[in-house]
């Protein structure tokens, strides 16, 4: 006869001693990876468990990509500290938890006075088995008609109010943190002038809006 497998224990919470941080549920953590040569992965902990004992930990986990683990891959709107909530879950060690993070929301990140390492934003739910992305529609800004990347400063037209990146305005981004006016091509006239004075901040409304595939593969 088979031996019964030993119960589980739910825990509510557990410090990992390697780096002295208590874990619960609804942290988000960066996992050391099997690969040396790789950036840690970014979780999300749904629950704890331990043997009976209260050792051998697990988390489960549900990960999060990054943009270069996505069937799409990296694109140029993509923000460096960018990560899409995956629907792929995992049971890890415990001990294979590197250090805890914090996801914020787009719009939260976008607030930051400052990134630390440990600091990423997710703006998408991403389906692994499909390259589906939730939601499907994206706010797209300037000529180039791309989503806005946090990491690119953005000079915003007083008259339309969209937003354009320096390049595709010919613009250099030393000119653009020199400007008190902006008026885009569109919204030109004689009298409207850019002068050169003052920093412009990267701040948005939404604009445009298209189909997220369409962006992606453009």
């Amino acid at each position: 006869m088979a031996k019964a497998k030993a119960p589980r224990r739910t825990l509510e919470s557990y410090t990992v001693k390697s780096i002295n941080k208590t874990i619960k549920p609804g942290d988000c953590v960066l996992m050391r990876p099997s690969d040396p040569s790789k950036s840690s992965y970014v979780a999300k902990i749904e629950g704890i468990e331990s043997d009976a004992r209260g050792v051998n930990v697990k988390v489960r986990v549900r990960w999060y990509y990054r943009p270069e683990e996505s069937i799409g891959g990296r694109r140029q709107f993509h923000g460096s500290k960018e990560v899409f909530l995956s629907d792929h879950y995992d049971l890890q060690s415990a001990d294979t938890i590197e250090g805890k993070c914090m996801v914020h929301s787009f719009k939260s990140y976008t607030k930051l006075d400052a990134v630390g390492n440990d600091d990423f934003f997710c703006r998408f739910e991403y389906n692994s088995s499909t390259g589906a992305f939730n939601p499907d529609r994206v706010a797209v800004y300037c000529k180039c008609e791309m989503p806005y990347n946090p990491d690119d400063l953005m000079v915003q037209c007083e008259g339309c109010s969209d937003w354009f990146h320096p390049t595709c305005i010919n613009m250099t981004v030393e000119e653009a943190k020199r400007l008190d006016h902006f008026f885009c091509e569109n919204c030109s006239t004689e009298g409207q002038k850019k002068l050169q004075n003052s920093h412009t901040t990267a701040r948005h409304s939404d604009t445009k809006v298209f189909p997220f595939t369409e962006v992606i593969f453009k």
